[in-house]
């Protein structure tokens, strides 16, 4: 996959810096808009992946602008969040 668009299957993916760097968990995809946890627990990312994830007060909103590529396992960021 090399899209740009997050949907609900990218719940759970991890979120990667331009160099790499795993800044957080995908947890919520809403109408196009991802939210990321910056330090989810174990239950939180499980949950994501199962679709029951829920954002934190701390998740950061991230729109298809910010994304460079959406992979299997991750979502990479043209910059840093």
């Amino acid at each position: 996959m090399s899209e740009r668009i997050l949907t609900e299957a990218d719940e759970g993916k991890r979120v990667l810096n331009t160099d790499g760097t795993e800044i957080g968990r995908l947890v919520d995809v809403h109408d196009g808009r991802g939210y990321v946890e910056p330090n989810p627990s174990l239950t939180d990312t499980i949950a994501a992946k199962l679709g029951w994830g829920s954002r934190s007060e701390e998740a950061h909103p991230l729109d298809e602008g910010s994304i460079a590529e959406i992979t299997d396992d991750a979502v990479r960021l043209r910059g840093t969040l």
